[in-house]
């Protein structure tokens, strides 16, 4: 990886090796110019967007409408990231109000999302949802990208499966600390620093993933995604490189081993959460930077290693 003077230059990191096999386009997919995949009876419309191992959904829910999941195996997570937000989320016997940016955990069951103001809920589901069936780019995976490893969920968390939610603009920026990270037993979600006005372009932090996939969501303003695919000794795997320019709400799917960084580029406030399912071993080894660890554990040692 190269972060330069990032907080993540200071994570382990081995030397990329030459790629044997290519590399996934990315996908690029800007909610509002499509025609939603559904649209409840107030109006409500629904898109679908999927990587791997996962699907991301975003509604813009009307005042007095709800999000309805039933007999839910897993837990899934609620992201609010717009001011508008002020909803009720009931799971079994809990409820939560809540009215800014927020992550939310959704514990399996029966579960709905209210909305006292109109507003967009994301929802992210993880591959053993029937809803990725429901992605905009569901054929894209009709085989599976075998560089991407699969979703081996982590420990159940402390205390059992329960409606959480977790505030993060309450959570101060902190030097060395790489923006907001949250992490469940699927996902782990970034809220990336807000950045005002466009990123100095000779500041840039191209890296690669070994074997993860990156979603880049942007919320607000707009990114060039720059990503370049190495070449391998199959002149038809290769392909130029992408600089693509995206706007909100927009997600793309970054597939390893690509070199990749996201500039931002709007004039005013651009916002971006970054999703990865599973969750990330070298973010959530750097102390402090997982915020909610203490609820959800990293997977303990084989006993192999322990013994060794």
């Amino acid at each position: 990886m190269s972060y330069g003077n990032d907080p993540r230059a200071n994570l382990a990191s081995s030397p990329q090796a030459a790629p044997t096999t290519g590399a996934r386009r990315p996908t690029f997919y800007q909610f509002d110019l499509h025609a939603p995949a559904e649209q409840t009876e107030a109006g409500s419309p629904t898109w679908f967007f999927r990587g791997q191992n996962f699907v991301l959904s975003q509604t813009r829910l009307q005042a007095g409408d709800s999000l309805q999941v039933t007999g839910a195996e897993h837990e899934y997570v609620v992201l609010l990231t717009e001011s508008t937000a002020h909803v009720s989320v009931l799971a079994g016997e809990e409820t939560e109000e809540v009215s800014e940016h927020a992550v939310i955990v959704v514990p399996p069951g029966d579960s709905r999302v209210e909305a006292h103001a109109t507003t967009v809920v994301s929802r992210l589901f993880d591959v053993r949802s029937p809803l990725v069936e429901r992605a905009a780019n569901a054929e894209a995976y009709a085989e599976a990208d075998p560089i991407v490893a699969p979703l081996v969920p982590w420990p159940d968390p402390v205390g059992g499966a329960r409606l959480r939610v977790y505030l993060p603009e309450r959570v101060e920026a902190e030097p060395g600390r790489f923006g907001r990270i949250y992490r469940t037993s699927s996902f782990m979600i970034n809220f990336l620093d807000e950045q005002q006005g466009p990123r100095d372009p000779e500041k840039l932090s191209p890296h690669h993933h070994d074997d993860f996939e990156q979603c880049s969501f942007v919320l607000e303003g707009s990114y060039v995604h720059h990503i370049r695919n190495s070449w391998t000794p199959r002149r038809s795997e290769w392909w130029e490189d992408q600089h693509q320019h995206i706007g909100a709400p927009s997600a793309t799917i970054i597939p390893p081993p690509t070199v990749h960084t996201s500039e931002a580029v709007g004039l005013g406030l651009n916002r971006m959460v970054d999703i990865f399912c599973p969750p990330r071993e070298d973010f959530s080894a750097m102390d402090g930077w997982v915020l909610n660890a203490e609820d959800y554990p990293q997977p303990q040692p084989a006993e192999s290693e322990q013994s060794a």
